[in-house]
């Protein structure tokens, strides 16, 4: 028996009922349009004077291999051990969001052949870096850094220069800050200053105030004691050895000289024994811009950097000199607006607000959007809005210095009326000859 066709009905397909809401993870920040005026000032800053000083842009993948910032940041590290966002592939491999951006920076140094260019080499980098730490004033799970480097140069000059960029760099943007300082000299002299350290914290009445996370470095990294944030290792610290007290000759030279050329420069600065910056590569020179705060206990890092000589050769490179530092991009942005700084932008007040009545002319208004586009003139407009009421308390609303009006009437003349939006006279214009009218009246021509 031959079975008659069926018709088959498609049933609806179930779907897993969406969340009553949706909210952004724990530790991660909207950027809303709102807020990019300040982004742009931030980022032209540091940009025009990064040019000016002569560093060239670099980029490197978000995504590198998890040894890059083991060997680097060091196994030990809190970033490694508590914050990095590591996985493992599908092909197998070990993988990590860039929680930092030297790391990348040099491995790409040294991958493309820099070390052949003539030196020194200057890098600029800017981009998100994250970390899985507890959020801080400022400080997201996903931030973004201004990082700066300096290849192939040993001189303390070269210490001084990042140092005092970053000073203005911070000054431009009209944030008073001062430079914390140390120096955590070399291989030849950090070992007899960590004996010492070690001694003074075995002292019972010193070890018993220490963190459990304190009593563990002192057995694996002794100088990550100093950097801890509990006020109980904070107090403990305070009365430490101090590495100044123990540096070479040649470091001591080296840290003397940028001291004397920053009195030279008028960068204020404080000596902070207790700075060692809580990553491994550092040699040298550490530092760090800080604030006081209107919000918080301890004045606000907005960045730093330091030395970091032995950071090419410990990923494959041959020796050589390197020295940088970073800025915070939110942590700026923090300052800013504690410091009520009013950013003027060009997008503030339109000089024109442009609208129309039909499709018709909405056309003519889109290839008239174009054209003062061209002249350098900001145009803000709405082709979605048909009432015309509308539109004209848009262009009242962003401050548009005039509106230009077209409608059916206007079309069919060939002209265009314009409205002064302060005085709320009107004047009729010919359409071809707006855009000269409008440049030379707005000093565009």
């Amino acid at each position: 028996m031959v079975e008659k066709n069926k018709t088959t009905v498609a049933r609806p397909v179930k779907h897993e009922a969406a969340p009553s809401s949706f909210r952004r993870l724990k530790g991660m920040k909207d950027v809303l349009p709102g807020d990019y005026p300040v982004w742009d000032f931030v980022l032209r800053t540091a940009f025009r004077l990064a040019d000016f000083h002569g560093f060239e842009r670099v980029d490197t993948p978000v995504l590198e291999n998890l040894s890059l910032y083991e060997r680097s940041s060091g196994r030990t590290s809190d970033i490694v051990t508590k914050e990095m966002y590591s996985f493992v592939d599908k092909s197998g491999d070990r993988i990590a969001l860039r929680p930092e951006a030297t790391p990348g920076v040099v491995r790409s140094y040294i991958e493309h052949g820099w070390l052949n260019l003539p030196q020194p080499v200057k890098t600029l980098w800017y981009g998100p870096l994250f970390r899985h730490d507890k959020p801080q004033l400022g400080r997201y799970r996903q931030h973004h850094q201004i990082n700066f480097d300096i290849f192939g140069e040993a001189s303390p000059l070269a210490d001084v220069q990042v140092i005092f960029l970053a000073h203005q760099i911070v000054s431009d943007l009209g944030i008073k800050a001062q430079v914390d300082i140390n120096s955590l000299g070399c291989s030849d002299c950090r070992p007899n200053y960590i004996n010492k350290l070690l001694a003074y914290y075995r002292e019972k009445k010193h070890r018993d105030q220490l963190c459990q996370d304190c009593r563990k470095r002192l057995l694996k990294n002794p100088l990550r004691v100093l950097d801890c944030k509990e006020p109980a290792c904070i107090n403990v610290a305070r009365e430490a050895p101090q590495m100044v007290d123990y540096l070479c000759d040649p470091c001591k030279q080296h840290f003397v000289k940028i001291l004397e050329f920053l009195d030279g420069l008028s960068v204020p600065y404080n000596l902070n024994s207790q700075l060692v910056r809580g990553l491994d590569y550092y040699t040298r020179t550490v530092f760090e811009l800080v604030v006081p705060s209107q919000t918080a206990e301890r004045p606000l890092s907005l960045g730093g950097g330091g030395r970091y000589d032995q950071l090419v050769e410990y990923l494959g490179g041959r020796p050589t000199p390197a020295c940088g530092f970073a800025l915070g991009v939110e942590r700026l942005i923090l300052q800013l607006d504690e410091n009520h700084v009013k950013v003027a932008t060009s997008q503030d007040q339109p000089d024109i607000f442009l609208a129309q009545l039909g499709d018709g002319a909405r056309l003519k208004s889109l290839l008239l959007f174009e054209e003062l586009r061209q002249v350098g003139l900001t145009i803000r407009q709405s082709f979605t809005k048909d009432s015309l009421k509308a539109q004209l308390a848009l262009a009242s609303q962003v401050g548009a210095k005039y509106t230009l009006i077209i409608g059916q009437k206007e079309l069919l003349d060939g002209t265009i009326l314009l409205r002064d939006m302060e005085s709320g006279s009107q004047e009729v214009l010919d359409f071809k000859k707006v855009k000269t009218i409008m440049a030379k009246r707005l000093g565009k021509n």
